[in-house]
């Protein structure tokens, strides 16, 4: 006969259900571990690679931590002069191209999601068309040229500032995250339409500006081919499009090379190709764990069912 505790499960139930948990809790561990080893390790083994003898990364030698350390690939790159030109250009382009993504895609996207706004549903239409249908390299370029922004700092930050899925997303979040009754209160004490986005609804939004922003300032640090095709001024020239000018280059001395020298390029080319990924990736990677929180909270909203 068994006896039943005092919140109804026997003894015996308990310690089977407590032995259920831990196997579960271990299991859902083991997993997360090896998610998140499977994450980090390739980004750790590009910064030890960078500091490693590319002879010992090829043979294998090098896992967790230099075998040698070596700092030749970041001295060879630092000494290319253009590096740091381009590495200010880029984040000037980051800075400035984030806050007018977020200036014109923000409002946007709180307007679609005012059910009083006048052709809404056209609108909504006419956003979504891009979406789906681009005009091509050779008009964007053509249309680029005729209003003077070739090879002038505004091209890598002013034409591709509007993004149609930002604004869908934005508007999803506005509709699903801030109330009706909210803006009817703000009416009740005479707030009017600017003052209340200003001050009530952006205050509440700093999940999809935190979101938003980051889409924006990654998609902007990583760009290169739009620097490929609309700036030859060298001296506007972004990181990433100088970074593959310099590797293109050193392909192409090794090609020259032979013997000792050819040796020697192809050690310091290969170093410098890890170093340029740590350069061109670190300052993103450090930006984000201070979005993190806010990325968390914004990321499924475009998710949601209306």
């Amino acid at each position: 006969m068994e006896f039943t505790s005092r919140n109804g499960l026997t003894k015996k139930a308990k310690q089977k259900k407590s032995w259920n948990d831990r196997l579960f809790d271990l299991a859902v561990y083991t997993i997360a571990i090896l998610m998140i080893i499977m994450v980090v390790y390739p980004l750790w083994f590009i910064v030890i690679a960078s500091f490693s003898n590319p002879a010992d990364v090829t043979n294998g030698n090098v896992w967790f931590w230099p075998k040698e350390w070596e700092l030749d690939g970041y001295v060879e790159l630092f000494k290319q002069e253009i590096i740091w030109k381009s590495y200010l250009n880029t984040i000037l382009y980051t800075i400035v191209g984030t806050l007018i993504a977020l200036l014109v895609n923000i409002p946007a996207g709180y307007a679609l999601s005012r059910s009083d706004l006048f052709g809404k549903k056209w609108i909504s239409i006419f956003i979504l068309i891009p979406m789906f249908v681009s005009g091509g390299l050779v008009p964007t370029y053509l249309v680029i040229k005729g209003f003077g922004l070739l090879d002038s700092f505004w091209v890598m930050v002013l034409p591709f500032a509007v993004s149609s899925f930002n604004i869908i997303i934005t508007r999803t979040f506005f509709k699903n995250s801030i109330p009706e009754t909210l803006w009817e209160a703000a009416q009740m004490d005479g707030c009017g339409t600017i003052r209340y986005f200003l001050t009530m609804v952006l205050p509440l939004s700093k999940a999809i500006l935190a979101v938003i922003g980051l889409w924006t300032a990654v998609g902007i640090w990583n760009s290169w081919f739009n620097a490929l095709i609309y700036i030859s001024n060298e001296d506007l020239q972004p990181l990433q499009l100088v970074l593959r000018r310099i590797l293109i280059s050193n392909e192409s001395l090794l090609g020259a090379a032979s013997g000792e020298i050819a040796s020697e390029l192809r050690r310091l080319s290969e170093m410098m190709k890890y170093a340029a990924i740590v350069v061109s990736t670190a300052p993103i990677m450090l930006l984000y764990p201070f979005l993190q929180k806010y990325f968390n909270q914004g990321v499924m909203v475009g998710s949601i069912k209306e």
